[in-house]
Formats: structure tokens, sequence, C-alpha cells
């Protein structure tokens, strides 16, 4: 993420934790969008996510004191938000777990084009959706949240190799279903 938004970050959380509960405001206004993106693309339900992420908040709010300042706060914030999510989801399963679609609104001239991009993404999003928990979310907070291999460890809470291993595993899953997919229509013959 970015310099002045940590040191923004790091500024609020020492006036929360020296009293000025008040400065959580501006923690809230710089994160909630982020967390409820990465809670929709968990449960794909937008009131849902930001019940979700109304949960994380408090909890970063309960715990803010043990954040050591060794990492980023935002790595920690998404650490500590998606192991909330993870456990709402355990609790209170979802259909499926989808990701969010990510649409370019491309040439808007060409429909055709539009429709074949829109049949891809839908593809991808119910073969990454299909890919077992830790690959999914690896590839939802590398890919998906733009994260570094280090941020997406970190809020995994799993070494960066491990990290790296599992984006191979997750793209070589994906890769192999994407290319056994269902057969070409045969061409019409004339008659």
């Amino acid at each position: 993420m970015n310099a002045p938004r940590e040191d923004q970050d790091r500024a609020d959380v020492e006036r929360v934790l020296a009293g000025d509960t008040e400065a959580f405001a501006g923690i809230v206004d710089r994160w909630q969008g982020p967390l409820v993106n990465l809670a929709y693309r968990f449960c794909r339900d937008r009131r849902r996510a930001e019940e979700m992420s109304q949960e994380a908040f408090l909890r970063t709010f309960r715990f803010l004191d043990r954040w050591r300042g060794d990492a980023a706060f935002s790595t920690w914030l998404f650490a500590l938000a998606t192991n909330v999510y993870r456990s709402q989801l355990r609790r209170h399963r979802p259909e499926e777990v989808a990701l969010d679609e990510a649409r370019d609104p491309g040439d808007p001239s060409n429909p055709e084009e539009d429709a074949a991009r829109d049949e891809t993404a839908r593809t991808v999003r119910r073969l990454v959706a299909a890919l077992p928990r830790k690959y999914r979310e690896a590839l939802t907070l590398y890919y998906f949240m733009d994260m570094d291999i280090a941020a997406a460890a970190g809020c995994l809470g799993i070494p960066q190799g491990t990290l790296k291993a599992r984006l191979h595993r997750a793209r070589s899953r994906l890769r192999d279903r994407l290319d056994s997919g269902p057969p070409e229509p045969a061409p019409e013959i004339a008659r």
C-alpha cells in the first residue's frame, strides 16, 4: 500500500491507544471500502459483506493494541479481516464462495467481444470458486486484492514460499481445467 496511508494509520492507532477513540474513524474511512470488497469476494453477498466488515472493524478496535508495528498496518488489518471472514463462513457456509466480477467495460461498440469477455470471466470465477480454500484465498488476495507476496502471505499467516507454491498450484489447476474444457462444437455441415 502507500507510505502516506501507513503514516496516517500509525498516527491514528497511536491516538486511539492514547485514549482518543474518535481517531478510529480515520482508519474506518480509509479501509472500509477495501474490507467490504474483500468480504464480498468471500461471500458474494453485499449486505453480508458489510456485516462481515463491521465485525472485522470491531475486532480491529478490540485488538488494536496487538498490532506491533513491525509489519504494515494494512497487512495486519487484512490478516485479521481474513480470519474473521473465514470464521464467519465456517459458521454460516454460503452455497457458493465466489469472487467479485472484475469487469473491464471494454469497447461499447463491440458487444460480441464484451459477451465473450463476460463468459470468460464467469468461467474463471466458477473455476476459482471450485478450488480448495487455500488456493482460492491465495488467488483472491494476490490477484483480486492486488496484494504483493509479502502482504498476502502475512494476511494468510503463512510463509511467502508457501504462498508462492499455492499460487503456482492454483494457476496450474486453473490452466488444466481451462485446457480440458468442453470440446468445441462441431462445425455445421452445409446441406
